[in-house]
């Protein structure tokens, strides 16, 4: 499990929305708040991860490692961490730092998809609020209970969604937060002061987690390194290593020292996120690309 190391800086929350609009559901700060920092149980001394002593145990390897995983995000740390505990001897290499990409712009939240819900997909709704719980119960340093208030306007919404907010929470189970309740005029303005009045009927109230992205692809990478896996930063592939046709390992560079160095691996992973088509290149240059970057963003308006 992820774990928090001694003497770390308290987890700090995240910026609350600026001002909910009509009809949106809006973040709130919730009623029952976790510590941000853990119990004195949960805090454990530590060794120190040393890129020093990983770098040259990757250089100086005698015996192919079992997996190197290529990207230290999200998928490649969690990737390390379950092979790691597996027995596997593990390397892993990023380019720049832990969590450099997509894994530290995440919006922040752990939650079931109540999207999802409205769409009939239960099976994955019931995935996702299984994770949500586990991390939850696995870092509680990390994840906090978030609510949410969905303002009412018309006489049906809030049954509909109160009812749709109760099915949510009986499928997360014994691994629920706070259960949702429906919420008058009165305690809805009380819950979001800003929201537009003209016609409020009341709200309904659910609860999501919110966790710290980048803080615990961290925990994770020390997680790996305490499982015996070699995980380095700024460390980048430049190419691949082959043998009879099939990949057996890359071509690495430190970029704080430019030192140069091979490191040879019976599979090799690739889980660089939307830089997978550059490793992807070192294979074959003119391979068709299988991510188109793209960028989204949110725009709340009035009706």
């Amino acid at each position: 499990n992820p774990r928090e190391p001694q003497g770390a800086a308290a987890l700090l929350p995240a910026g609350w929305d600026a001002g909910p609009t009509a009809g949106a559901a809006s973040s709130i700060p919730a009623a029952r708040v976790p510590p941000l920092l853990p119990s004195p149980a949960l805090v454990r001394t530590c060794h120190a991860m040393n890129r020093s002593t990983h770098l040259a145990q990757l250089a100086s390897a005698s015996e192919p490692f079992d997996l190197l995983i290529i990207g230290g995000g999200a998928t490649g740390l969690g990737t390390a961490v379950d092979a790691a505990a597996r027995g596997h001897r593990v390397a892993l290499l990023e380019r720049d730092d832990f969590a450099k990409g997509t894994s530290s712009r995440s919006t922040k939240l752990v939650h079931g998809g109540v999207r999802y819900l409205r769409q009939g997909n239960i099976s994955l709704v019931l995935e996702a609020l299984r994770e949500r719980g586990r991390l939850a119960r696995n870092a509680p340093h990390l994840v906090r209970d978030l609510a949410f208030v969905i303002p009412s306007y018309s006489w049906w919404e809030g049954p509909f969604y109160g009812i749709g907010m109760k099915v949510y929470d009986q499928l997360a189970g014994k691994l629920g937060l706070a259960p949702s309740r429906l919420l008058s005029r009165a305690e809805t303005i009380a819950q979001i002061p800003t929201v537009e009045t003209d016609g409020l009927i009341g709200g309904v109230i659910y609860h999501d987690g919110q966790f710290d992205d980048s803080r615990l692809a961290i925990n994770l990478a020390q997680t790996a390194d305490e499982r015996g896996a070699t995980v380095v930063n700024h460390c980048e592939v430049t190419g691949l290593l082959k043998e009879r046709g099939l990949v057996a390992g890359v071509q690495a560079r430190d970029r704080l020292t430019g030192r140069e160095f091979e490191v040879r691996a019976r599979g090799v992973i690739n889980a660089t996120g939307v830089f997978v088509d550059q490793i992807r290149r070192h294979d074959e240059p003119s391979v068709a690309p299988l991510v188109a970057v793209s960028q989204g963003i949110h725009l709340v308006l009035p009706k």
